[in-house]
């Protein structure tokens, strides 16, 4: 609660305060004038019982007025608390994606689930049921109990200790079936929250542009309307049998307790009214009885507020406690600048498993690849070549072994110094919704500024034809959703991602690694992509990673990993030779173009 300044969180407990005492003293000067008014009328208008109710009767008014004032007031101030704290609540949410410098966190599903369900309740917090919505809801609930303790002393000085005893404990009776039946409803939607996500899955897909043209060719209209009732179905059935669970008998017995509690309470002050109690005592009774049961009921402005605003706190605190349990990825040296490659990057003995995951996926693997020159990774899906990439980037830290930069461990330089002599596309590079200019400077985002080293780049890669066409050249932000803005078509978005990669190798990158940014390309416009990258990257060390044999044939050196090892290791005339695993693989590929012309196979194989 501090979070949102310790003045207006005073000014709101003090509203609070104001609020749980105006009812008490509404109650008490309403009763003082009913109690009046027979000896008012009988005395008439210049007797002093009519002249002793008109400044009570204005009293009670007044407390009656000031409630109404105030309520809003409270709403208000409320509503301001709760978007300055959950402000801060999403603060902390990024804070933590980012506080963690490699992907582990982000790729643990645990992590994720957590951070799923906190940004979706806190994207509709900022609405209703939010973390700050929660605080507001707390401090309103002061001037409900606040209310109930008065309306309790009430009764207990007036009438009964034991009567008001008994009242406070039926409605806090009642008011914990509401309240815990809120929690544990609470509860059931996030362990329910994966059949939540598809519904939302299928919801988006249904209403969201990039699947119209598959929803309408193949006739998939009905079939998805199917799968989102299903999907509504399989979510709702256990939250509707939950919510029975929590509130249909729990709510009936609770009923039945306080009906019967409430009517011997009444029965009682019944049965002493007309010999013990005067017409001011009565009156003040029944009212603080009434207001007091009023109190048992739902609160609008707490009760959900609290139970899903703190689940969804729990949550965003889970996801940051997740995030601090993975290593912290910081220099073990002196952050001194990072000394340029001369001779080798050496995968030095190195083992990695994934969290969780008992099979490794990198296993004593001892790679080494040479300054300046291009060195190719091939394998089959899962044998490590990606997570190679990961853990040059020190996305990932070995679990076992060393990376070492001329036999240096990686670990040992300053890690956005390190990260800044690699250029790396992954075969899932980001398409950024902003202008051209930009996707191609965030290479080096330093220097963004420097307008004539993205020329350069654009024009390496053969876009400037089509980058000049769009409505504002380079400045046009690369979203067709934007004012303004354009698209490009999957090739291009290919080319500009590489020519972010040259950008980088512009301002001070030396090692360029490129994870399969091709893979959506035929064989052929793939060799020939690799063959033009590679002249326009020559004399820097790169290494490439890819499934297909044939498109790195003219690598300077080709590494086969299987099994999280180094299974070859050659040129390829010379892993031909050796007639290995390389040689067979590469025939099974091969094969796959049998049906093509000669003069197409020669083209695509030589």
């Amino acid at each position: 609660m501090p979070r949102a300044g310790f003045g207006l969180f005073g000014a709101l407990l003090l509203l609070n305060l104001v609020l749980a005492a105006l009812p008490i003293a509404f109650v008490v000067t309403s009763s003082v004038v009913l109690g009046k008014v027979p000896g008012a009328v009988e005395g008439g208008l210049d007797s002093t019982a009519w002249h002793e109710l008109v400044p009570v009767f204005a009293a009670a008014a007044g407390f009656f007025v000031l409630q109404q004032v105030l309520a809003p007031a409270q709403l208000s101030l409320g509503e301001l608390l709760a978007r300055r704290i959950d402000g801060t609540v999403v603060d902390d949410v990024m804070r933590a994606s980012m506080r963690s410098t490699g992907v582990g966190p982000m790729e643990d599903q645990a992590v994720l689930a957590d951070l799923r369900y906190a940004a979706r309740e806190l994207e509709h917090g900022l609405q209703m049921w939010g973390p700050g919505s929660a605080c507001a809801g707390t401090l309103a609930l002061i001037a409900r109990y606040g209310q109930l303790v008065g309306f309790a002393v009430i009764i207990g000085v007036v009438y009964s200790w034991w009567a008001a005893v008994a009242l406070a404990v039926t409605v806090l009776w009642f008011r914990n079936v509401q309240r815990g039946g809120l929690r544990r409803y609470a509860d059931a939607r996030y362990r329910l929250m994966g059949r939540q996500n598809k519904v939302e899955y299928v919801r988006n897909l249904a209403v969201q542009s990039p699947a119209g043209k598959e929803i309408r060719v193949f006739g998939l209209a009905t079939w998805m309307d199917g799968q989102l009732r299903a999907a509504y179905h399989d979510w709702f059935t256990p939250l509707w049998a939950a919510r029975r669970r929590v509130y249909l008998w729990p709510g009936v017995w609770s009923t039945g307790f306080s009906l019967l509690a409430c009517g011997a309470i009444f029965a009682t002050i019944g049965a002493t009214a007309i010999d013990a109690l005067t017409l001011t005592e009565f009156v003040l009774i029944m009212q603080a009885a009434l207001g007091a049961i009023r109190l048992s009921v739902f609160y609008p402005e707490a009760d959900l507020e609290t139970s899903i605003g703190t689940e969804t706190y729990r949550a965003v605190r889970r996801f940051s406690d997740h995030i601090d349990r993975y290593a912290v990825l910081e220099p073990a040296g002196s952050g001194d600048a990072v000394p340029e490659p001369v001779s080798e990057i050496h995968f030095d003995d190195v083992s990695f498993r994934y969290p969780g995951q008992e099979r490794p996926v990198l296993d004593g693997l001892d790679l080494r690849i040479p300054v300046g020159r291009c060195t190719a990774i091939v394998g089959l899906n899962g044998a490590g070549k990606t997570t190679l990439v990961k853990l040059l980037a020190r996305l990932y830290e070995p679990d076992h072994g060393a990376v070492r930069l001329d036999g240096i461990d990686v670990r040992s330089f300053e890690l956005a110094r390190w990260r800044a002599r690699l250029a790396v596309i992954f075969q899932d590079y980001l398409r950024y919704e902003f202008s051209a200019a930009d996707n191609v400077a965030f290479g080096a985002v330093g220097s963004v500024d420097d307008r004539e080293g993205v020329r350069e780049a654009v024009a390496a890669m053969g876009l400037t034809e089509k980058l000049e066409s769009l409505p504002r050249g380079l400045d046009t932000p690369l979203a067709t959703h934007v004012s303004g803005g354009g698209e490009l078509s999957g090739g291009q978005w290919q080319r500009l991602a590489l020519a972010r990669a040259l950008f980088a190798l512009r301002h001070g990158a030396s090692v360029v690694v490129l994870d399969e940014p091709t893979a959506s390309l035929d064989v052929r416009a793939e060799a020939q992509f690799f063959d033009q990258f590679a002249a326009l990257t020559q004399g820097a060390t790169t290494l490439l990673i890819s499934h297909r044999f044939s498109t790195v044939r003219h690598a300077d050196k080709i590494v086969v990993l299987h099994d999280g090892r180094v299974a070859e290791e050659g040129s390829h005339d010379e892993l031909l030779a050796r007639d290995g695993r390389y040689a067979q693989l590469f025939r099974l590929q091969a094969d796959r173009f049998a049906d093509n012309s000669d003069s197409d196979r020669d083209e695509v194989l030589l």
